[in-house]
């Protein structure tokens, strides 16, 4: 593309778009941005020797031009979004192996990057700005992509980083604590979850979750359920089995039944299975291609990750647990199969939501035998007074290990 917004990548001839931000005023780098080749300016003020177009807002210009240049070529793929508090990355990861063991090319964007099979690059945000994700879009329509299915955060929506983009098929997977800092409450965040599926066709929503029936509510699109415990869901686990190393499922239709099996331990992971599944039905495959697609599915790294370790008498398992409810779901699934005593290792990360830690402290004192509290990236905080707060939720917990 040749406008851009970052003036360090502009070269000769190219548009630059000033745009302004909570955080950051890209009119600072116009001089920049003409020095390196710019030959026209998009901004909200000033005067300069090259081309300059006085709008508005520059965003608002922005998104109208990916729009009306590029939205035709985009549309072309079949756009999945996946947005929740847990599961995101790991269901948007199976979805993305499974269509392309289906023989269905596709494209994957979120927390761990940006694959087509093998990963491409990193991405700074689970959900890019548009820009950013027109650019992707792009890239997965050259290579030869049918479908991309993308995380798309509270912020990412929250913020309009999706403006525009109509999405065939989103899939809501839970909402529990988590970017309070942010949102200020359970309902705004919910709510901004909410958006996805008033820019959809088809949704597909964890009946099970407090929270679906008020994002249903808000819902623009055809909706299809899932389900471990509701038998009106237009899908439903049955027979459920938990191992150390997988689940097993049979997973449940109006007219049809199969056995799943995904390598993936706990409970959550049958609503990851369930929540790809009502996707791969929600966009006609049929279920029995979908349950042996998923057996070959593997799961993200860093996501109840089993650590090698030959000849010993325990256990290691990397969870990325930032939330209380995946800390305790982690650490249930671990009481599930552990013979010895439970040690968790875990902390939380600076300028976030500094509510959800005494919250995991109790957590963690209830359900683990040991605790080690340890720093977690804290960014501008005394990482001492981030353990000091985890720390203040053990004293409610029934076990104090630390």
């Amino acid at each position: 593309m040749n406008v851009k917004i970052d003036s360090r990548k502009i070269e000769k001839g190219d548009t630059f778009v000033a745009l302004r931000g909570i955080d950051h005023d890209r009119h600072a780098y116009i001089r920049q941005a003409i020095e390196n080749g710019a030959a026209k300016i998009i901004c909200e003020e000033g005067s300069y020797e090259v081309e300059t177009c006085i709008v508005e807002d520059t965003r608002a210009y922005l998104v109208n031009y990916l729009k009306d240049t590029y939205y035709d070529k985009i549309s072309k793929l079949k756009l999945i979004g996946i947005t929740g508090t847990n599961g995101k990355t790991t269901s948007a990861f199976l979805l993305h192996q499974m269509l392309n063991k289906l023989g269905r090319k596709c494209g994957y964007i979120g927390t761990i990057g940006f694959y087509v099979g093998e990963k491409i690059r990193s991405l700074a945000n689970t959900t890019p700005d548009i820009y950013d994700l027109y650019a992707i879009l792009l890239q997965c329509l050259s290579l030869g992509c049918e479908y991309v299915v993308m995380e798309v955060s509270s912020q990412g929506l929250a913020n309009h980083r999706v403006e525009t983009l109509q999405f065939d098929y989103a899939v809501f997977t839970n909402l529990t604590q988590d970017h309070l800092d942010f949102h200020k409450t359970m309902l705004d965040y919910c709510d901004a979850k909410a958006i996805l599926f008033r820019h959809c066709d088809i949704g597909v929503m964890n009946l099970d979750d407090l929270y679906c029936d008020r994002i249903r509510r808000q819902a623009a699109c055809k909706i299809l359920t899932y389900s471990t415990k509701d038998n009106a869901a237009d899908l439903v686990a049955k027979n459920i089995r938990l191992y150390a190393d997988r689940v097993e499922t049979d997973v449940v239709t109006g007219i049809e039944i199969s056995r799943a099996e995904l390598g993936i331990p706990g409970a959550f992971s049958v609503y990851n299975a369930l929540a790809v599944l009502g996707a791969g039905l929600a966009l006609g495959i049929p279920l029995a291609e979908l349950t042996a697609a998923l057996r070959h599915a593997r799961g993200v790294k860093g996501r109840m990750e089993v650590v090698p370790t030959p000849g010993k008498d325990y256990t290691v398992l990397i969870d990325y647990s930032h939330t209380p409810d995946s800390l305790k779901n982690a650490l249930i699934t671990v009481r599930g199969f552990c013979k010895g005593r439970v040690i968790a290792v875990f902390g939380c990360g600076g300028d976030r939501d500094p509510f959800k830690r005494p919250v995991m402290g109790k957590i963690g004192g209830e359900l683990a035998d040991v605790c080690v509290i340890t720093s977690d990236n804290p960014r501008t905080e005394d990482p001492n007074a981030i353990i000091a707060q985890i720390v203040a939720g053990m004293q409610d917990a029934k076990n104090k290990p630390v």
